[in-house]
């Protein structure tokens, strides 16, 4: 189960110091993501997907998949994190499959911020909308190395799943009366 939502979350010190923080870092909102906003977007979608150098020669092999589609800002679905200068640090894309279960399409955090609590403040404002608006399960196609975070914060893996770039774990958090809850056994447990 997550833990309560935190406003304050204590960066790395080398974050700290690069990014000019003596105190914690402070998200200081959530808000729907704009038009606006694409082209903070697509640039952090980037520098945050080729951080990962088990992925990078991949990625740069498939330039497509470096292109951040603008559906789920322009449809209202995309959240993102922002500090007191409105700088975006990062964001959340979902999309419901049905009635009661939602995915999250993208999370993404500007590299210079991960690892300073902001995928977890995200995923928590989803789970906070997500239970208060009657669904019951969240669904991930978890990058691998992204797969120990979604575990972190409460979800389940599932059966693999195949993407445009390979295997990938499909995880679920199921939701009961507005809490986390692993229990259910939709997808075979690993």
């Amino acid at each position: 189960m997550l833990a309560a939502a935190a406003f304050w979350r204590k960066a790395r010190p080398d974050v700290r110091e690069r990014l000019g923080h003596t105190e914690p870092v402070r998200i200081v909102r959530i808000r729907v993501a704009c038009a606006s906003d694409l082209p903070a977007l697509r640039d952090l979608f980037r520098r945050s997907s080729l951080s990962n150098e088990g992925d990078r020669d991949l990625l740069l092999a498939r330039p497509e998949v470096l292109e951040l589609a603008d559906a789920g800002v322009i449809e209202g679905r995309t959240r993102v994190a922002v500090q007191a200068d409105d700088e975006i640090c990062g964001f959340i894309t979902t999309r419901l499959l049905d009635a009661c279960v939602l995915e999250i399409e993208d999370l993404f955090v500007d590299p210079d911020w991960m690892r300073t609590g902001v995928a977890s403040r995200l995923v928590e404002t989803v789970l906070a909308t997500a239970s208060g608006d009657g669904v019951r399960r969240i669904e991930v196609t978890a990058n691998p190395h992204a797969a120990a975070f979604y575990r972190h914060v409460g979800f389940v893996r599932g059966d693999d799943s195949e993407t445009r770039l390979g295997g990938a774990p499909r995880m679920y958090l199921t939701l009961y009366g507005g809490e986390a809850d692993q229990s259910d056994t939709g997808f075979d447990r690993r």
